[in-house]
Order: structure tokens, then C-alpha cells, then sequence
């Protein structure tokens, strides 16, 4: 697993933001929720903010881990003082589509739950790139 991590001034704004790139092995999801969450823990994100995000993560990283093609790369930023952005793209061509899940399922909900948690969420025109739009307010709990 590779981690970058940057910050960037643009405009007076502080963008905080890393990459976690894993191959495509469902026992490395945990390890990107666990970046994911030490991470905006550092930026001070407020709890909840940061299980919705943990939450999110796992299941875009779940999805390009085995619905997606070659490595899985994660990138989430702050895109504003009270939102985040998570993107996770594969070599896939083929865009994440919400499915139907029969009741006894035991998988297909995935973007019901980003589409329910996020601000917004879509793919990228290329279809590699899933992305959800998240609040995050900092401090407190």
C-alpha cells in the first residue's frame, strides 16, 4: 500500500489531502477505512463527520476492489473548511451502478448507502472514478 499525502494552499484555503493506492485484495478495504479514518482524525473532523466518511470509503473502495479492474487507488481531500471529497478510482471502464438487492442479499447496497450519506455522489465521464461529495465540520463530537 502506497500513501501520499499533501497539503495545499489554493486561495487562502488549506486543502488537506492523501492517496492510498492497494491492489485489489478485499482484506486491504480495512486498511484504507483505517487510513481514512486516522487521517481526518488528525484533521480534526468531528466524529460523526469521520465514521460517514470511514462508512464511505468502504464502500468505494469495496466496489473497485470487486466490481473494478488493477490497483485501487483512494483519494480523499477537504475540498472546502466543511466538505470532503473521496474519490476512488480503478482501470474499470465500466461506471459503479446502483443495483437492486433482494432482501436476503447479501451485497448491492453500496451506493444506496454512499447516495444516502453523501451531499452528492457520481462517476467519473471515463467510468474509473466513483466520487462522494461529504459534509465535514470539524471539532467536537
Amino acid at each position: 500500500m502506497n500513501v501520499g499525502i499533501s497539503t495545499n494552499t489554493v486561495e487562502g484555503v488549506v486543502e488537506d489531502a492523501f492517496e492510498i493506492a492497494i491492489a485489489p485484495k478485499p482484506e486491504l478495504v480495512a486498511r484504507a477505512r483505517q487510513s481514512t479514518v486516522a487521517r481526518l482524525c488528525r484533521w480534526g473532523l468531528r466524529t460523526d463527520a469521520v465514521e460517514v466518511a470511514a462508512l464511505v470509503v468502504s464502500e468505494l473502495v469495496t466496489n473497485g476492489v470487486v466490481h473494478g479492474e488493477g490497483q485501487v487507488r483512494l483519494r480523499v481531500f477537504r475540498c472546502a473548511e466543511d466538505a470532503l471529497q473521496v474519490e476512488v478510482r480503478d482501470e474499470s471502464p465500466f461506471p459503479a451502478r446502483v443495483r437492486d438487492a433482494d432482501d436476503d442479499a447479501l451485497g448491492g447496497r453500496g451506493l444506496c448507502l454512499v447516495d444516502a450519506l453523501s451531499r452528492e455522489w457520481g462517476v467519473s465521464p471515463d467510468g474509473r472514478t466513483t466520487w462522494a461529495a461529504l459534509s465535514a465540520p470539524a471539532g467536537g463530537a
